[in-house]
């Protein structure tokens, strides 16, 4: 832990010059580990010289690693059937496997979840980035230290996510030091409300759709000294409406389960890429690299602190423009800007649901592989699945939903579609949650 934090720390003074050989021989050593130890990777990079370029290295992506995780693991005790066999009990949130490994599900962009391992350098990592570079001013850090360093999350608190299994993880390894909470997104307003009075964080984050609709809550009464948002585009309105309600600063982050923390925000609302541990690629369709400036169709990371299951070049499905020159706010690193994950808040009536949680609830049906809810009328929706049983899963995900939707005091029906999940005809972006009517 030591060694990720003074490294970390350091990075921050670096040259560029500086940070670009160290990404190279860091880049060196995860490739030269993972095809020793993966027989996934010894296998995709079998043509690939022991002098290669980045470039030579072939991309992966979400639906061919999960294919193919038993031989992406590059610890061979580590299967998938284990990783369900340990995951079926969420009482191990935050638990290691062999005492090794956290096992967390991700939230990707493409309706289809996937399994990730961190071992502990890469814990260590994720660490170090978050005491070193949560806060885009230093104003808004003193003030949360003085205040106790209170951290409310209002995320999934029940199942094996990065954000509630990284917290119960941090409480069972320091359990006299309760300063973190996990408010769960999917309980009812009033409790989510009465928990988070009952805390008064300094620091309250969460997705900016949930946060935006909690603002509107008479009965909340909590002064964070910021707010910090994920998982979603942070638009200016969210943002301007989040710090009117709260009276403090709002920022947001840039994070994927598979790449841990992308991109932190400065004082400038610039994201700047954690280059030391990331390196990440903006690309075109075909993975051609793009220019700095011009908006790219997917991006490619490289997580340089996951040794257990490396993630070299993998694909994300945000488009992303990427910024060389000169931040105001003085880091060398290089920034970029995200269009986002821009799910639809979805209304009945007086009620507004935001949509990540509505995306939790279909992501923990395990038949689905993937899914779209499209609102058709007020209380008529949509749900595409694919699936290997369509009917049965579709049945499971009515009922969930029905329940869900149910102790909100909303009516609603749901129809499965005969049609897959989809892209925007027009724009080429895919929405989970979204309205059409």
């Amino acid at each position: 832990m030591i060694t990720e934090m003074i490294a970390t720390h350091s990075a921050d003074s670096w040259s560029r010059e500086k940070t670009e050989k160290t990404q190279r021989d860091r880049l060196k050593k995860l490739v030269s580990y993972a095809r020793e130890n993966s027989p996934y990777y010894k296998r995709l990079f079998a043509d690939v010289p022991d002098d290669f370029c980045l470039s030579g290295l072939p991309p992966t992506n979400k639906p061919e690693m999960m294919a193919n995780l038993d031989s992406v693991m590059t610890d061979r005790n580590i299967n998938m059937e284990r990783i369900e066999e340990f995951t079926s009990d969420t009482g191990r949130v935050g638990h290691m496997i062999d005492g090794k490994y956290l096992i967390f599900k991700t939230s990707g962009s493409t309706g289809n979840p996937a399994v990730v391992l961190y071992d502990r350098h890469c814990i260590d990592v994720s660490s170090a980035i978050a005491a070193f570079r949560t806060f885009a001013r230093n104003e808004d850090f003193k003030a949360f230290m003085k205040h106790g360093k209170k951290t409310a999350g209002v995320f999934a608190n029940y199942g094996f996510y990065l954000a509630c299994g990284m917290s119960r993880y941090l409480q069972l390894k320091m359990p006299s030091k309760q300063t973190k909470i996990t408010v769960d997104v999917n309980a009812p307003e009033e409790q989510i409300v009465k928990e988070l009075n009952d805390f008064q964080p300094a620091m309250l984050s969460g997705y900016p759709s949930n946060l935006a609709l909690l603002a509107d809550s008479t009965g909340l009464d909590i002064h964070p000294d910021v707010v910090i948002t994920g998982g979603e585009l942070l638009t200016d309105e969210i943002r301007k409406k989040l710090s009117d309600r709260f009276g403090c600063y709002v920022q947001t982050h840039y994070s994927y389960t598979e790449g841990g923390e992308i991109a932190c925000e400065c004082s400038e609302k610039h994201l700047h890429i954690n280059e030391d541990w990331i390196i990440a690629e903006p690309v075109d369709k075909n993975n051609v690299p793009v220019g700095y400036g011009v908006l790219s169709d997917k991006l490619l990371i490289t997580n340089l602190s996951n040794r257990i299951q490396p993630f070299i070049r993998y694909e994300l499905t945000d488009r992303v423009i990427v910024h060389d020159e000169k931040c105001p706010c003085g880091r060398n690193t290089r920034w970029l800007e995200i269009e986002g994950r821009t799910d639809d808040i979805l209304t009945f009536g007086s009620v507004s649901i935001a949509p990540m949680s509505l995306y939790k609830i279909l992501e923990e049906v395990r038949s689905i592989r993937r899914f779209q809810l499209v609102q058709r009328s007020e209380n008529r929706m949509e749900l595409r699945i694919t699936a290997d049983d369509r009917d049965s899963a579709f049945e499971e995900a009515k009922a969930e939903l029905l329940s869900f939707f149910a102790a909100r005091g909303i009516d609603a029906t749901i129809f499965l579609s005969d049609e897959a999940p989809q892209a925007n005809k027009v724009s080429g972006k895919f929405k989970h949650i979204f309205k059409e009517y």
